[in-house]
């Protein structure tokens, strides 16, 4: 098809592209960067580094620690963008590279523990990779949660919030525009999602959205980050509270990784 409408050249089947494996199987799609992987512990001096199997200690927090000894900025930074680059495969380490990119300025001994830390993990995963089943059914769903990974990227809030309530619900304002894009995008494609549900775990930043009246505690909030109520009032999503049990930030680290489609080919085959 594609040839039809453009001058290319048939060059076989896709199945590596800028660091990205492509392997089409019958019953779908698997994309991976275990060779990128490789490559990248090989550069660092980690091939014979012990493997972990969680990319970040259970605390999941890092400071800047500015009593601690400093390292070389040129090999910190040179090892974030390596990371940020195996993210396009792995969503799984988004938000552990993302904590540890916010200290590219001046990195210490613990920063650079901790991204070698995503270093021995990625060792421990390389054949693990996003896996696209053919003929799936497909549904869009937002997960908000102010300290975990929503879309495809993680940073920090950039505005004060007086409480958890209010950071959950500035949290679903950007989860709520991430959505709306999402949308238009495949609106592009012949898709037509009219609500979609976005799940919030917070029941106080759930009534702050469903709430059309400006009552005392909000009136210090931005009037932008009631983007979220608007669309909410419109019917372009649907905001709703999740129980414990189906939180996915509760559920064990493997497990998770596995509700974000990331498998291990090599368990495939």
């Amino acid at each position: 098809m594609m040839a039809n409408e453009f001058k290319m050249s048939m060059i076989g089947e896709l199945s590596y592209f800028l660091g990205l494996q492509i392997k089409q199987l019958k019953n779908g799609t698997f994309v991976s960067q275990g060779k990128y992987i490789k490559y990248m512990l090989k550069k660092y001096g980690m091939d014979d580094a012990k493997s972990i199997s969680t990319p970040m200690g259970t605390n999941g927090s890092l400071d800047s620690d500015t009593s601690g000894n400093m390292v070389g900025q040129k090999l910190y930074r040179s090892m974030i963008g390596s990371l940020l680059y195996v993210t396009a495969s792995r969503p799984d380490v988004m938000f552990s590279v993302c904590m540890c990119a916010r200290f590219q300025a001046p990195p210490r001994e613990s920063h650079l523990k901790a991204t070698t830390r995503i270093l021995r993990y990625l060792k421990h995963t390389q054949n693990v990779g996003l896996w696209y089943p053919k003929g799936a059914k497909f549904e869009l769903v937002g997960y908000s949660d102010s300290d975990s990974l929503v879309s495809w990227s993680s940073k920090k809030q950039n505005s004060v919030a007086l409480s958890t309530a209010e950071a959950e619900y500035i949290a679903g304002g950007s989860c709520c525009a991430q959505i709306l894009w999402m949308k238009a995008t495949l609106k592009d494609f012949g898709m037509n999602i009219k609500q979609v549900p976005l799940l919030c775990d917070n029941e106080s930043a759930v009534k702050l959205t469903n709430n059309p009246v400006q009552h005392s505690r909000t009136k210090h909030i931005d009037v932008r980050h009631h983007f979220v109520r608007d669309h909410q009032q419109k019917g372009d999503i649907c905001i709703e509270s999740m129980g414990t049990d189906d939180r996915l930030a509760e559920k064990s680290f493997c497990k998770l990784r596995n509700e974000l489609n990331i498998l291990d080919f090599s368990n495939m085959c």
